[in-house]
């Protein structure tokens, strides 16, 4: 291990170094010197709580921990490379004793730690660059002419910095809650992993053209308007929101009717919004892959292909789907079976007898042509659509 390839740890990014949030194939090849601008330097030392006492290979050493693992951690942690720069603290020491004793205890092996590190680098570099972007950056305006930023950025940090570390905690424990009930209600081992879900996309239709018509300013308010709709759409019933890439988003559950619920929920939302274009969504129903938070496979490829040929403001669903909510009960097997069943009961009626309860069906499928997908063969996609009152 080269000493470029250390960096800091525990969240104690240098503040001027370009963050790199590195993956197995990417390679650092920058130095990234620390700050010394005083008022970052000040803020540094309020948010870490603590100063800058060692080097990367000191605080290896310190650690107990190998210069070689140490740089493995810090650079899965998504860390700007310091060279040998003064810029850790004690945290970065307590964090890789605490990984690294994980490993020695034999609770997690060494690449499952390592992905520990990862995943919540990306995590919380996100969540840091939101807050800084969208919240911190508009409250740290001078609230009075003459006032300096630098007067404004440090009692308000020192104010909201408890605050929000308590409640980025109590959500986490919240989420780590929801997905341990998931693993512990599967049916076995493998279905921990590999576990038959409904993968939804919602595409933005025509965004291309929207950016080379908008301003960046009404584009980025056009975006997050799209990914709060949604985000908060699939949350209220029952989803999960994987990620969100702009004029797209990715969402699952665990059944074909609540993920039925929420396309059709995006669809109706987005239709009473004047200001937002039109949007497609594709759902496929099989077996996927989870990863750190992501779903892999081919039934997420199936999803995005039938995305991509969805018509607008309409939700399309591959076979499997639609044999999952006819299956549930959630959807007749064809419209003539439920014209079949109606026209029981109201014959039932109209000749005195106890009406058989004729089923209420939430959707409807309306099956489309087959045609080919690149990739995956010839499909035949359902039209998914509302049926009565939900």
């Amino acid at each position: 291990m080269t000493v470029d390839d250390t960096t800091s740890g525990a969240g104690a990014q240098p503040p001027s170094g370009p963050s790199v949030h590195a993956t197995p194939h990417h390679e650092v090849d920058h130095t990234a010197e620390p700050t010394d601008d005083p008022l970052a330097i000040r803020l540094e030392q309020l948010i870490l709580g603590a100063d800058r006492r060692y080097t990367p290979f000191q605080a290896a050493r310190t650690a107990g921990v190998s210069m070689d693992l140490a740089s493995r951690f810090w650079r899965a942690m998504g860390f700007a490379d310091i060279g040998q720069a003064k810029a850790l603290t004690e945290a970065d020491v307590l964090a890789l004793r605490r990984l690294a004793g994980l490993v020695e205890a034999g609770l997690l092996s060494e690449p499952m730690a390592i992905q520990v590190a990862r995943s919540t680098g990306q995590t919380t570099a996100r969540l840091a660059e939101w807050q800084i972007d969208s919240f911190l950056e508009g409250l740290t305006e001078p609230p009075e002419p003459g006032m300096t930023r630098t007067e404004v950025t440090y009692p308000l940090i020192e104010l909201l910095l408890p605050e929000l570390q308590e409640f980025l905690v109590y959500v986490w424990r919240r989420q780590l809650a929801a997905a341990t009930g998931r693993v512990v209600q599967a049916a076995d081992d493998e279905e921990m992993v590999d576990r038959r879900l409904a993968v939804g996309f919602a595409d933005l239709v025509g965004f291309t053209r929207l950016t080379r018509r908008l301003e960046e300013e009404e584009l980025g308010e056009l975006v997050e308007a799209f990914e709060t709709t949604s985000a908060d759409l699939v949350a209220a019933h029952g989803g999960r929101l994987i990620k969100t890439l702009g004029d797209e988003v990715l969402f699952a559950a665990d059944d074909a009717g609540t993920a039925a619920e929420i396309a059709l929920r995006l669809i109706e939302a987005m239709t009473q919004d004047e200001t937002m274009p039109a949007l497609r969504v594709g759902i496929a129903f099989g077996t996927v892959t989870t990863r750190m938070g992501d779903v892999f496979g081919t039934t997420v490829n199936l999803a995005s292909r039938l995305t991509s040929i969805a018509p607008k403001d309409a939700v399309l669903v591959d076979g499997a789907f639609a044999e999952e909510l006819t299956r549930t009960g959630d959807a007749p097997a064809s419209e003539a079976q439920a014209a079949e069943e109606a026209a029981v009961a109201e014959k039932e009626r109209q000749e005195g007898m106890e009406p058989t309860a004729a089923h209420t069906y939430r959707y409807g499928l309306q099956p489309m042509w087959q045609r080919p997908v690149r990739g995956l063969g010839v499909v035949e996609p359902w039209l998914l659509a509302r049926r009565g009152t939900s």
